[in-house]
């Protein structure tokens, strides 16, 4: 299931997701359905799509901001999210295929992101592909032994 959220900024791109999805009878859950205003704050729509992402491993996220940044700032705290702030297609099937990305992030305000066409595109890259292994296992890895490792001291 794809868990699919934004906030205020990206409520029209969410949307025209959302049109996507149901044409290609894609299951998914919009857990920010609520959010039409601008009093909220991405932080905690990334906190509410990673808890449904890491409910089920099958499970996959769609997060949506102003620029995209913030949003995948904030997902990439959690302790299992790999969140891919794409800007087209190719980063979109690269995030799959070489980092097995679990969160699609996307920036409601950058160029491109009115196109429905486009936009499609690049939520379809993310959808098809799967993760190589391979050569990047060794790599993901890494990443979580960083995720794990905790810095005491000054700066």
């Amino acid at each position: 299931m794809i868990i699919i959220g934004s906030d205020h900024a990206g409520v029209d791109l969410k949307n025209i997701i959302k049109k996507y999805l149901d044409n290609k009878k894609i299951e998914y859950k919009d857990v920010t359905d609520y959010i039409d205003q601008t009093g909220d704050d991405y932080p905690d729509v990334a906190k509410i799509i990673t808890i449904g992402v890491l409910k089920d491993k099958r499970n996959f996220g769609i997060a949506i901001c102003g620029t995209g940044i913030g949003i995948s700032i904030a997902c990439n705290k959690i302790k299992g999210i790999r969140a891919a702030l794409c800007t087209n297609s190719n980063m979109a099937e690269l995030a799959r295929k070489h980092n097995n990305a679990n969160i699609l992030c996307l920036g409601a305000r950058l160029d491109g992101m009115n196109d429905r066409l486009f936009v499609e595109e690049i939520v379809k890259a993310f959808l098809q592909h799967s993760f190589e292994g391979g050569r990047h296992v060794a790599r993901l890895e890494k990443i979580v032994d960083l995720e794990n490792t905790v810095i005491e001291g000054e700066v």
